[in-house]
């Protein structure tokens, strides 16, 4: 029997968008004077390119700059030129990826997701992130092995096995989620809480869909 039923709605949503935020994408603080700051060091990192105009890493700082101030076109115009220019440039895969995952366009992010896997598929949160990939464009099965992935590198990895149960529940996997509530509940990890609000709206049905 699920015991912690405290949780808000809200509160468990707002868990699962914590756990998909990209962790590369850097927020600024809106305002005049951080206005006039972010314009400066955008034109400062425009005339560098200018400059050296076949600088791959200085395309990668510009669409990174971009990126901050959540101009995800023009990131992700400045990576496509930084790969041209230095298409072993492992950072602007990852780069690419999540400027396209900001736009919710997951499709475009798959491809330099799975590219950062296999360029290192030891690396449990590339895993993680090629998994969540998945979980937005439904492919919930493609995720489960994502995570799998993720925690198989780094057992502890309370995220994936969150993100995880939550695609077990979309599939009707219900035994499989409430282990994984289970494990968390013993760990006393705040995400058992989020999670049990998922177990407790979903229909409790076997198999997969």
């Amino acid at each position: 029997m699920i015991h912690l039923s405290k949780i808000s709605e809200a509160s468990g949503r707002r868990c699962l968008r914590s756990v998909f935020r990209p962790l590369m994408i850097l927020l600024c603080i809106a305002g005049l004077a951080g206005c006039q700051n972010k314009e400066t060091r955008i034109r400062e990192l425009q005339q560098t390119v200018w400059k050296n105009p076949e600088d791959a890493r200085g395309y990668l700082n510009l669409g990174k700059e971009y990126s901050r101030q959540q101009k995800y076109n023009e990131a992700i115009e400045a990576y496509q030129r930084a790969i041209a220019l230095e298409p072993g440039l492992d950072e602007a895969y990852s780069a690419l990826g999540a400027a396209y995952f900001n736009k919710k366009n997951y499709a475009a992010a798959l491809p330099w997701m799975q590219k950062r896997v296999q360029i290192a598929p030891d690396d449990s949160l590339r895993h993680f992130d090629l998994g969540n990939v998945y979980f937005q464009m439904k492919r919930y099965n493609d995720a489960i092995t994502s995570y799998r992935q993720a925690i198989d590198n780094s057992y502890s990895f309370d995220e994936a096995w969150y993100t995880m149960a939550v695609s077990y529940i979309k599939l009707g996997r219900m035994d499989e989620a409430m282990k994984i509530h289970t494990w968390l509940q013993k760990k006393n990890n705040y995400l058992a809480v989020a999670l049990e609000k998922h177990l407790q709206s979903a229909p409790h049905q076997n198999g997969s869909r």
